[in-house]
């Protein structure tokens, strides 16, 4: 017996994208799918998101995916930082985001803000209310995330001082990741989507 592949949608900014990687399976998506892969799912990758976008852009990308997506990444938030979009502005369109996905049965994984802080170019003496500008986005964003029934990966906790103290993190822009920091960016997201994909699996299966 054949089974569908799942059909993973990845939804944002340019990190969801991929900027600043030097190859194109360097980027996030393709890294996230062969992890899929590695565990024994069969994967249809499609890259909905949008260098710029901040997380009002998010409603266009879903109505994309929906109802062609199993699971569905969505990454966002460096953006309405780098716009100063006011916190509660930017967490009430990612809830909006999470529950028409799952309306439509698509299971979510969310992950918030970066630290715009540990970007090369912010003034030291700036990077205090960077962070908790970051800090503060990002909370609000886990909030309403898991409140409408998404995963929350909190990969800036992870990353994060691997950012402020390796250069080569950053492309060469010095605002995007580099190949090496979305393979550690992925490395961090994985493990929550390598979950939600296999309790979708085994509820399939059940």
């Amino acid at each position: 017996m054949t089974t569908s592949p799942l059909r993973l949608c990845v939804l944002g900014d340019s990190i969801a994208y991929g900027t600043g990687a030097g190859r194109a399976d360097d980027a996030l998506g393709p890294r996230l799918a062969t992890a899929l892969r590695g565990d024994g799912h069969d994967v249809a990758l499609t890259v909905l998101a949008v260098p710029g976008a901040v997380s009002a852009d998010l409603a266009a990308q879903v109505r994309r995916a929906v109802p062609a997506a199993d699971l569905a990444v969505v990454v966002v938030g460096a953006n309405d930082l780098a716009r100063l979009v006011p916190p509660e502005r930017a967490a009430a369109a990612l809830g909006d985001a999470v529950r028409a996905l799952r309306a439509a049965d698509t299971d979510v994984v969310v992950v918030p803000a970066p630290d715009m802080s540990s970007i090369p170019f912010v003034p030291p003496a700036f990077r205090p209310v960077v962070r908790a500008a970051s800090a503060q986005l990002q909370r609000r964003q886990e909030e309403v995330a898991t409140a409408a029934g998404a995963r929350v990966a909190a990969v800036a906790a992870h990353v994060g001082r691997s950012f402020e103290t390796d250069p080569g993190m950053f492309a060469a822009d010095r605002f995007h990741p580099s190949s090496a920091g979305y393979a550690a960016i992925a490395a961090a997201l994985a493990p929550f989507v390598l979950d939600a994909a296999r309790e979708r699996r085994d509820g399939a299966a059940a």
